[in-house]
């Protein structure tokens, strides 16, 4: 921390910070809104992912916050258990992560194959978009992915409402500037994020305007979007449902943390990720968010890749910009109740449709053969036709055949060494010829 107070720094991680910050407001609102939660559920996981696990991280340029990862599941949670279900899960999921910290196991979430977080990821970026395609009308998102998508002609065959069609243009405006931002920005605004001029200008011309669109909902105080723990929490700890979604959470915001740190590692030349170390700094941030009824956290790479770019050279940058949040939402809550909910379903329709990289299986395809591009696909079909873990779970099953051709040429090679007065055997892995 003495470094990152020094002047060489402060004023490098002071900027990034502020565009952090600008990057993390919309998507945190637009996150739990795709969650199914109340907005200001986002914003408190994204003041504990930059203050606390700021502090803590193991990865100190990766930026932790709300994940787009995890708002199918606790959309999930929400409708089949009831939001006071979230803390429990969160609390018990943190836990987990804490003693796989303590276990030293966080370099073994890098063993995932790629092809199976990646098709995660992509079933995940399917269902935000044709669920918060109906949010694009002022309309709450249907059950499941099936029945969102099945229902899309029609929205748009209701075009002829005219409070739906108004939503719809809102809607439209905030993806048509946050692309056109992005590609013909001058490079002196290169940082601005393009989120953020989205949601500003559909926010500007349906005030200007006074459109009869629906607006986001907050609290006067922050302090009341904060639900404590009630007296029959530890009976939920009991509850085998709570504990195999806990496991499940655990378990995904785990991955998609260490991947993005490790991504994050590959963007500049300081401190190497202590996986450890940021397992067990997520776990106590998924503590503090069940303990708050936030929503949980992961590790995130658009705000991480985002921090690389403005410069930031310290943990200093993450931890402001959650103090940043904290002040926004504590001093402006009147601004936030401006913003149309069609601009936040905008923003994460592009995020979703970024979450389906076809490129990313291209180049599994071309460098490693087609079977990771069938675990991708199976993963991302099996996400959106079924649930998140069953999804995750046929891709670790079926990227375990890639071992196969590999089976009767793997070994263990003992190696012996004697050092002073001290004899040391150590088994490694050995391929057979």
């Amino acid at each position: 921390m003495i470094k990152a107070l020094s002047g060489g720094t402060l004023s490098r991680d002071f900027t990034a910070s502020i565009v952090v910050f600008l990057v993390a407001m919309p998507l945190c609102m637009g996150i739990a809104v795709a969650s199914g939660v109340p907005p200001e559920k986002g914003l408190i996981t994204g003041i504990i992912g930059g203050i606390v696990v700021g502090m803590l991280a193991g990865s100190p340029l990766q930026v932790s916050g709300p994940a787009a990862g995890l708002a199918v599941i606790v959309f999930e949670i929400v409708r089949d258990q009831g939001l006071s279900a979230l803390g429990p899960i969160l609390i018990l999921a943190g836990a987990i992560q804490v003693v796989a910290g303590i276990l030293k196991v966080g370099g073994w979430f890098r063993a995932i194959s790629p092809a199976v977080v990646h098709g995660m990821l992509a079933g995940i970026g399917v269902l935000i978009v044709v669920g918060q395609f109906h949010v694009l009308f002022d309309h709450k998102p249907l059950p499941n992915g099936l029945s969102n998508l099945i229902a899309m002609p029609g929205k748009l065959l209701g075009l002829g409402d005219q409070d739906m069609a108004t939503a719809f243009a809102v809607g439209l405006l905030t993806i048509g500037a946050m692309i056109g931002w992005e590609k013909f920005r001058p490079k002196s605004l290169k940082l601005v994020p393009g989120a953020l001029v989205g949601v500003l200008a559909a926010t500007l011309v349906a005030f200007a305007l006074g459109l009869p669109v629906a607006r986001v909902v907050v609290p006067e105080s922050i302090v009341a979007a904060v639900n404590l723990p009630t007296d029959g929490i530890f009976a939920q700890f009991l509850d085998p449902k709570v504990i195999t979604t806990a496991l499940a959470i655990a378990f995904i915001a785990s991955a998609e943390t260490l991947l993005s740190a490790a991504a994050v590692d590959r963007m500049h030349d300081g401190v190497r990720t202590d996986y450890n170390k940021e397992l067990r700094a997520q776990g106590i941030g998924n503590l503090l968010c069940g303990a708050a009824g936030a929503l949980p956290m992961t590790g995130v790479i658009v705000r991480s890749s985002a921090n690389v770019q403005a410069g930031a050279m310290t943990r200093l940058s993450a931890i402001l910009h959650g103090i940043w949040i904290l002040g926004f939402v504590a001093l402006l809550p009147w601004l936030l109740r401006e913003i149309p909910m069609a601009a936040l379903a905008g923003v994460l329709v592009v995020t979703g449709v970024r979450l389906v990289s076809l490129t990313h299986v291209k180049h599994l395809f071309h460098l490693y053969g087609p079977l990771p591009a069938v675990v991708w696909a199976a993963t991302l079909v099996m996400v959106v036709t079924t649930d998140l873990l069953t999804g995750v779970l046929v891709g670790l099953a079926l990227s375990l055949l890639e071992l196969v051709p590999h089976m009767r040429r793997l070994g263990l090679r003992m190696n012996e060494d004697s050092r002073d007065h001290a004899h040391e055997l150590r088994w490694t892995a050995a391929r057979r010829s």
